[in-house]
């Protein structure tokens, strides 16, 4: 049986690389040959046993790609065609898709709903940090590259734009919005970008690494506030004259981030949760005014599916947004274990790596 290198999850603080046997194509499927891939924080998440996944799955969530081999009832697709697939994959015909959820798709359930179904690569099958991922359902999932788009131009379509986007979605910011992104990680760099393209005026950017802080500017920030120059609540009512946020974008997942989001809000304001939290959060009474002060929380697992690549791969060849300065640094995937010592342990202004064959 033929084999590829893969990267494999094999205990708590343990990813390696590995041969695994290439997937068979199913019917409805689809063999990508990746090109580019790359490590989400998520991943070390799973490195670091804050979420569980089994024993020897391939791990990575963001492939782009050739088409090696077609499933015999996917159509309107060619072998060797460029491509990419959501980090989501929903199958498109639960009852979660259809009613517009499809990050949270669960096709083999009796309800058609599935907390986090939808995310199946290097969670629930395996992922595209390999030289091949099998692509289920790949006639809802698989959106095609064009050809004056590099890998690297498309690399954050599949989870990082989708997450960081949807940030600003969810908490529907308006025109003349005053938002505020805790964490600019690379989901916090391209939550900002979200919010400019949806029409905030002005966004501040939390955080404390100065590159981070740069790029955060070039991506549309108007302020950045360096958590370790005071305290950060103060900072932003400051701004604001009191007044608070419309929307805070909490992208790192921790207890004092979220909570400082909550604080900062203004009344009837949102809460846009996009981060991993690994344990309980508690609601301070105070910044929740009670209950009573008409807030909003919401959280949102990254959108997937062909059709929200392709909005997200048309925003990039317009070029209101450029992506490319989120990746720093670039490794062979015989490297990869190199690349999450150095991911993992956020060395050397590491935003994103990306991974070649």
């Amino acid at each position: 049986m033929p084999k590829m290198k893969a990267a494999i999850f094999v205990e708590n603080g343990r990813i390696v690389l590995d041969e695994k046997p290439i997937p068979d194509v199913g019917p409805l499927d689809a063999l990508v040959k990746i090109t580019t891939t790359t490590i989400c924080g998520t991943d070390v998440h799973i490195l670091k046993g804050e979420y569980p996944v089994a024993r020897g799955l391939t791990i990575g969530h963001e492939p782009v790609g050739v088409i090696a081999k077609l499933g015999s009832q996917v159509t309107g697709y060619r072998e060797g065609q460029r491509v990419i697939a959501g980090a989501i994959t929903p199958s498109g015909h639960s009852y979660a898709c259809l009613c517009g959820c499809g990050s949270q798709d669960g096709p083999g359930t009796k309800h058609g709903f599935k907390a986090m179904g939808g995310w199946k690569f290097g969670n629930t099958i395996d992922g595209a940090q390999a030289e091949y991922v099998l692509v289920p359902d790949a006639l809802a999932n698989l959106a095609p590259v064009p050809d004056e788009l590099s890998d690297e131009e498309v690399l954050m379509c599949p989870d990082i734009m989708s997450t960081g986007f949807s940030g600003a979605e969810s908490g529907a910011v308006q025109i003349g919005d005053t938002v505020a992104v805790f964490a600019l990680g690379p989901i916090g760099l391209c939550a900002v970008a979200g919010a400019k393209l949806k029409g905030a005026t002005r966004i501040i950017g939390v955080d404390t690494v100065p590159e981070r802080l740069a790029i955060a500017a070039q991506l549309g920030a108007s302020h950045v506030v360096d958590f370790k120059q005071g305290d950060v609540v103060e900072q932003i009512l400051a701004l604001t004259d009191g007044r608070g946020v419309d929307v805070a974008i909490e992208a790192l997942g921790t207890q004092n981030t979220f909570e400082s989001a909550l604080k900062v809000l203004r009344p009837g304001g949102t809460l846009s949760s996009l981060g991993v939290y690994s344990t309980d959060l508690r609601i301070p009474l105070g910044a929740f005014s009670a209950g009573l002060g008409d807030n909003k929380i919401v959280t949102t697992l990254c959108p997937g599916g062909k059709e929200r690549m392709r909005r997200l791969i048309d925003v990039i060849a317009s070029g209101r947004v450029d992506l490319k300065p989120l990746v720093t640094h670039r490794f062979k995937l015989d490297d990869i274990e190199a690349a999450y010592d150095l991911f993992a342990h956020q060395r050397d202004g590491v935003l994103k790596v990306a991974i070649t064959p």
